[in-house]
This record gives C-alpha cells, sequence and structure tokens, in this order.
C-alpha cells in the first residue's frame, strides 16, 4: 500500500471526529437495526441514493441530504445504498492520491445512517478500473494488476476509516453490476479486495454484485465469506422503457405485464448459453413474415427454416462503419466492434402448406427483432417482443387469426411465476448453498406506464418477499423514485414539499 494512502488513513481517522458519535437520547426513527451475516443478510428495505453517483454531477447540499435520511426513516425504510464513483475523492486524475476533505459527505452519509437508523451500504459504481458507466475506464480492473492494487488500496482506507462501525449500521458493496469477466476472474479480484478491507477490518461485512450485470449468482464467492446482490430489473422492457442511456429504448413497444413470453434476443455461437430458436406455428403457409431489426452486435445470421428443417430465408448482418443497411452507426469502443442500428423491415414468404417456422440466429453475437408481423391478402397481424437481456426463447407462439381478439398466443408466459423460476431460481440456490442475498437495484423508469408498474413491481416485491430478501429502489427522488418521478399518468400527493407517487409508496410499504 502506498505510503500516501497509510498518511491519509491515519489523518482521516482523526478527521472523522464526532461524525460517527452515538445517536441523540431521543430517538424518534425506526425500530434497531437487524444483525445481518454473509450467509444470512435481513430483509432490509430502502433506496439508492445518488449524491456521489458521478464526479461530473454538483455535490448535493449536506441539508439535502440529512432530509432524505429523516423522510425515510420516516417513512419506515431501514437501508440505503450509496453509489460512488471514485473520482470524487482523488485529486489531480491521479487514482492514488485522495484528499481527505473530498470524503466529507461519505462521513455525513455513514452519521445519517447511525442518526436515522438506516443501514448505509457504500458501493464503487466507478471502480478504479470498472464501470459500467462512461467513459470506460483505460484499465481493466480484471486484467490489470495495478488496478487492483489502486481499488484495493482504496478499499482498504475505507475499511480503515470506518473501523469500529458495526455491520447493523455499514457494509461494503465492493463493485456495481461486473461485467466482461469470468466467475474464476470475477473470484480473484474479489478475493484480493476482501483481504484487504480485512486487513484493516476483520468483520466487516461485505456484498458482490452477481456477474452479468447483476444477474448471474457467483456462487463460488462462497467461500470468501461475502454476501450477494441481484437485481430487479427484469424484463428490462418495463425498467428501462424509454431510458435516454439505453440504446433503442426510445423505439421499443409499449410493455405490459403479465406478456408472452417472447424475446426480442436472437443470439448467436459467442452467446451460446441463451441461443434458441423463436418457434411460430399455426396456418403459415402463403403468407409473409416480416421482421423489424432494430440492433445487431459485431455480425449475426438469421435463418429461417421449416418443419422438416427446409431453409427458406437467410441473412447475414455485419454492421460496420460507413453506410450500409443500418440508419445509425453504433462503434463499441471498449469491444472494438459495431452495434449498429438498422430500424428496418425484413420480408420473405412463407411456401405453401408450412405450419411451423423455426427463426434462428446461427452465427456471430446478438440481433434484436422488436416485432414480427404476419401479412396475407391486406391483413397484417403483429406481434411485439420483449427486449430484455439473457431471455431465452422457451416456448412456441401460435399464430391463429380465425376470429380471436389475441392472433398470437405464447405456451408461456412473463408473470410471477417466470421471475420466481427464471429469474431468481438460480439465486434462492445460491441462498441455499449459505449465500445472503438481496435486491440492490430495482424499479422502472417513468415513461412505463403506471399501471403495468405496478403489476410488475407487485410480483417482484412478493417474489423478493417470498425469499427473505430484503431491496432497495434506484432512487427515492427522481424518475425510478417515489417522490418527484414526473410520470405523466399519476395523480400525485403533495407531501413534505414533494411530489409524492402514494400508490408506488403504499406498495413498497406492504412488501
Amino acid at each position: 500500500m502506498s505510503r500516501f494512502l497509510k498518511l491519509a488513513g491515519a489523518a482521516l481517522l482523526v478527521q472523522l471526529g464526532t461524525a460517527l458519535a452515538a445517536p441523540p437520547t431521543t430517538f424518534p426513527y425506526p425500530r434497531p437495526l437487524p444483525e445481518p451475516t454473509a450467509a444470512k443478510l435481513p430483509r432490509w428495505r430502502g433506496f439508492n441514493l445518488l449524491y456521489l453517483f458521478n464526479a461530473g454531477l454538483a455535490r448535493t447540499p449536506a441539508t439535502v441530504i440529512e432530509e432524505d435520511f429523516r423522510l425515510i426513516a420516516s417513512l419506515g425504510f431501514n437501508f440505503v445504498r450509496i453509489p460512488m464513483d471514485y473520482r470524487i475523492w482523488i485529486t489531480g486524475n491521479d487514482w492514488g492520491k485522495i484528499d481527505p476533505a473530498k470524503l466529507a459527505d461519505v462521513d455525513r452519509v455513514v452519521a445519517l445512517g447511525e442518526k436515522y437508523g438506516i443501514h448505509v451500504a457504500l458501493n464503487f459504481h466507478r471502480a478504479p478500473g470498472y464501470t459500467v458507466a462512461k467513459p470506460a475506464e483505460a484499465r481493466s480492473l480484471w486484467t490489470d494488476s495495478r488496478a487492483q492494487q489502486v481499488c484495493a488500496e482504496h478499499w482498504a482506507l475505507f475499511a480503515r476509516r470506518y473501523r469500529g462501525v458495526p455491520n447493523t449500521r455499514l457494509s461494503f458493496n465492493l463493485f456495481n453490476e461486473p461485467s466482461g469477466v469470468s466467475e474464476a476472474g470475477y473470484f480473484a479480484v474479489v478475493k484480493r479486495m476482501v483481504e484487504a478491507i480485512h486487513a484493516e477490518d476483520p468483520d466487516r461485512l461485505v456484498l458482490c454484485d452477481g456477474l452479468d450485470y447483476g444477474n448471474v449468482p457467483p456462487k463460488s464467492l462462497q467461500s470468501l465469506g461475502v454476501a450477494l446482490c441481484t437485481r430487479g430489473y427484469r424484463p428490462m422492457n418495463i425498467s428501462h422503457f424509454r431510458a435516454s442511456w439505453m440504446s433503442g429504448s426510445d423505439r421499443w413497444p409499449t410493455p405490459d405485464w403479465p406478456a408472452p413470453q417472447v424475446s426480442a434476443f436472437l443470439y448467436g455461437t459467442s452467446k451460446s448459453e441463451y441461443q434458441s430458436s423463436l418457434i411460430l406455428t399455426g396456418p403459415l403457409g402463403g403468407k409473409t413474415l416480416r421482421l423489424h431489426v432494430n440492433t445487431v452486435s459485431d455480425r449475426a445470421k438469421l435463418r429461417a427454416t421449416d418443419g422438416q428443417g427446409t431453409v427458406i430465408w437467410e441473412h447475414a448482418f455485419v454492421p460496420g462503419p460507413g453506410q450500409g443497411e443500418w440508419k445509425k452507426v453504433v462503434l463499441r469502443a471498449e469491444w472494438k466492434s459495431y452495434a449498429n442500428v438498422y430500424d428496418r423491415d425484413y420480408t420473405f414468404a412463407i411456401p405453401a402448406g408450412t405450419n411451423r417456422v423455426e427463426l434462428r440466429n446461427v452465427d456471430g453475437d446478438w440481433v434484436t427483432v422488436d416485432s414480427l408481423a404476419i401479412d396475407a391478402e391486406g391483413r397484417s397481424w403483429t406481434l411485439n417482443l420483449v427486449e430484455t437481456w439473457g431471455l431465452k426463447q422457451s416456448a412456441e407462439v401460435r399464430f391463429d387469426p380465425s376470429g380471436e381478439t389475441v392472433a398470437f398466443r405464447a405456451t408461456s408466459n412473463l408473470d410471477r411465476a417466470w421471475l420466481r423460476d427464471t429469474c431468481y431460481g438460480p439465486w434462492r440456490d445460491a441462498q441455499a448453498a449459505g449465500l445472503g442475498v438481496m435486491i440492490g437495484e430495482m424499479g422502472a423508469f417513468h415513461f412505463t406506464p403506471h399501471a403495468v408498474v405496478l403489476r410488475w413491481m407487485d410480483d417482484v416485491l412478493a417474489t423478493a418477499q417470498d425469499a427473505g430478501w430484503g431491496w432497495a429502489l434506484w432512487e427515492f427522488r427522481g424518475g425510478f423514485g417515489v417522490l418527484d418521478s414526473k410520470r405523466s399518468d399519476v395523480a400525485y400527493e403533495s407531501w413534505e414539499g414533494h411530489q409524492l407517487d402514494r400508490a408506488l409508496l403504499e406498495l413498497l410499504q406492504k412488501r
């Protein structure tokens, strides 16, 4: 560990002073916090607070931070997660130099958690060497030893700074939504961070997000004595509908819940764990199938076959620079590949007598098909597909236009059972293997119809409740939150100087 960080750590402990003093003798807020362990997390319930989320944002006034803690506690919640950007507390863009004065807001949230009876989970949303945000880090935490050393030094400094704050009040959530790393690679980095933390504070509770953006439980971490955090964002066409930071989400059809389980993603050989076929059955012969292709990652080859395996259509997609079939060039510099937006229809005739069409991505990475339509004799029937990552095609879709209000019916649906078994089944297995589990982020952006959000979130929360898991909504105030979310279809209630979504609040309080 660098001499600078050791000296800074000692100075910070002195500076912290009375910030972590005992709570006032008059304590009007929720009951004492439960004792967590890595093998069994409490049913914490609360919010992500974004004061330190991005170094480019203006710092939140101390009075506003305290007001949020007071309101959260007054509503009966007992947990906040603080996503942080390490660039806030370094000096001169040098990740090895920390300015003690810049950690005042971190001190503040830890102290306020104690004052108001709220558990605080500190998270490196941007860690030295890794972030899901833009711009990407110049060096990779998963492969670069220097990045790992610096990140371990930062976490060791936090461990030393808050040594003595009990786990009932404070935990460390190492990294936000790790991606682009194998489980073995993730294990090695987590092990190094845990060792650095426990060298300074042997009993500190450590939480680790799941792999693949928080969706896959890394059960091997059980030997490191940590707990796990998953996400409550599936399906993403509900949680991130028209979110500006999600490419193409402005073209997604309006979501519903429950909904037919038909994925917009067709994965190729590069994503073999998700590769599956979209199967249509019914009176298809003599009609035209129309596919609306949105985004193609790296490359893809769509192939349609009939019930005998005969190829009836095939098209290769190779996005790149310049002009082509696509409407927009999207270079992903971190992956050295293109994910161009095509936003166009592809049609082909279905041979007479055909009652089954299998559509499959037989090569490459992935492609999204936002909708498919059957056209015949001046009529058209359209099925909107669900754009959420990692959703396989698990059932066939039956086409039957004969007098039916709904011409497409899937043999399975996205509903509470799908959440329980498909999304969270692997996390229940991890829990059974001795890992504590909670949902570290969840929610839906303000463009999703409110009635859909309430039906969907009730199922997410019920699934968590049945498993004994806690959760944290992404935001208290703002587009995902219960306050000032600016939804166009909510009758807000004026409360404490804010616009309160009472229906969403009561749902959260119920679960």
